[in-house]
């Protein structure tokens, strides 16, 4: 089932930035100096879509990762896995240090 909200708003908030000590016992891969949580956002930092558009400051690779669901969020859709409609929660494609975004029409 679709909502189709009046004048379309989505607020995407950053849930958690994930430190690879706390995902990996063992690097699978050879420790670099920047494994470490990711530097582009800040927990609980919000980015407010009046438009449907990567916000400014936002991660291009974690923007690519997540359109998926913000289009449909945004175009009134809901997923069906989550009790809330017109909510998702989605991960940025690095798997070293990823960031999960709740995604939010308002």
């Amino acid at each position: 089932m679709i909502d189709m909200p009046g004048k379309n708003k989505l607020k995407i908030t950053v849930l958690k930035r994930l430190d690879p000590k706390d995902i990996f016992e063992e690097y699978p891969v050879a420790e670099r100096d920047w494994f470490a949580p990711c530097d582009a956002y800040v927990d609980g930092q919000e980015f407010m879509l009046e438009e449907l558009g990567m916000p400014e400051g936002f991660c291009p690779s974690a923007w690519q990762t997540i359109y998926p669901n913000v289009r449909t969020i945004w175009f009134g859709g809901n997923l069906p896995y989550f009790k809330e409609r017109g909510v998702a929660v989605s991960c940025c494609s690095d798997g070293m240090r990823p960031v999960i975004f709740k995604i939010e029409r308002l």
